[in-house]
């Protein structure tokens, strides 16, 4: 608590209890376990009957803190070993300003992350006001020299003999003695900063990949910090990838082109590909043709999978060219192509000649 004079009474102890931190907490974390109460007990906020007593212990703890001195960080207060895809905040250096990390996300089709692209990110991020540390206001310490520490002021209306009690306007309720910062106007928000970068993504990042770029390079439309871009893959129309790095591609077919041996198109990350077929092959591998097998390495295959399609019911032309067909490949003098259909034909004939005999 506060004598007259505004000096702290409070036992410091209790006051780290007040905020839920550790007496070796840093001025770092006090503010921000002290902003984070705050947020959650203002009268703006909180109706309750105990949200301004709540408020003025806690705005003594912070004053009480504060008075006795911050701890101030060590060694041990930063954040080192990050790797370049590591999903973690690290600073610069010991003594200077922490980096802030700003999360993106980018949208890539399978071709630009099988082959690597380039892309502008624009955006904008608007920062804790430095002079307040986000609060909007500088604590000053001691009572509110308008409602002397109660945290309200009586009103009397314009009829009647009755005053209300409300909210003081100087403190908020709080019942400390502060000042609006001058910095931000009191919204606790420095100006929006407005950063372009170009990014490359190199060939073979997956969906889900963490890529880190460093920011800050002096330039005036630089961002404020680091960033941390997670990439999305957006799915094929036309082709999928397992995890190998094999791209497949279920390809339906013309049933009577399969049988004819033709050539027919197929999509590859490269484009429209000819592809020759083979009746007696429903399964083929295109070499070289699939996703990276891993970040910025060779490229794997494609497994192209046939289905053939024929037509569920045949016009009359077709009845009859299938008849011709036929034909050639199933009468007694036919040269079939397959020895085996010849053999069984062969046997099939003689069989019935026996059975004739034998009636």
């Amino acid at each position: 608590m506060f004598k007259q004079d505004g000096t702290v009474e409070q036992d410091i102890d209790s006051a780290f209890d007040e905020l839920g931190v550790t007496p070796d907490a840093t001025e770092r974390e006090v503010k921000a376990a002290w902003r984070r109460l705050v947020s959650q007990w203002h009268p703006d906020r909180n109706s309750s009957a105990a949200a301004v007593v709540k408020m003025q212990r806690l705005n003594r703890a912070f004053e009480a803190i504060r008075q006795a001195g911050f701890r101030q960080p060590g060694p041990s207060a930063t954040t080192g070993g990050a790797r370049p895809d590591d999903h973690a905040t690290a600073d610069r250096n010991a003594s200077g300003p922490p980096s802030r990390t700003i999360q993106r996300r980018v949208r890539l089709t399978l071709e630009e992350a099988a082959f690597g692209c380039t892309r502008v990110l624009r955006g904008k991020v608007t920062e804790d006001c430095s002079a307040c540390e986000g609060a909007g206001h500088r604590v000053l310490g001691g009572h509110c020299p308008q409602c002397h520490g109660s945290g309200a002021t009586w009103q009397r209306p314009w009829f009647g003999w009755i005053a209300t009690r409300a909210e003081c306007d100087s403190c908020h309720g709080s019942g400390i003695a502060r000042q609006v910062c001058a910095a931000c106007g009191g919204n606790g928000k420095a100006a929006t900063q407005r950063y372009k970068v170009t990014v490359r993504f190199p060939h073979g990042v997956r969906d889900g990949d963490l890529l880190s770029v460093d920011g800050r390079h002096g330039k005036p439309d630089s961002p404020p910090g680091d960033l941390s871009i997670r990439v999305e893959v957006r799915q094929h129309a036309l082709l999928k990838l397992d995890q190998e790095g094999t791209v497949l591609c279920d390809l339906p077919v013309d049933g009577f082109m399969w049988i004819a041996n033709r050539s027919v198109p197929v999509p590859t990350l490269d484009g429209l590909q000819s592809m020759q077929l083979q009746r007696d092959q429903l399964s083929y591998r295109l070499k070289g043709q699939g996703f990276p097998v891993e970040r910025r390495g060779p490229r794997g295959d494609q497994i192209v999978t046939l289905s053939p399609i024929f037509p569920e019911r045949m016009t009359t032309d077709q009845q009859i060219l299938l008849d011709q067909l036929i034909a050639t490949t199933s009468g007694p003098d036919a040269k079939s192509l397959d020895e085996r259909l010849r053999g069984w034909n062969e046997a099939l004939r003689a069989w019935k000649r026996g059975i004739r005999s034998r009636g």
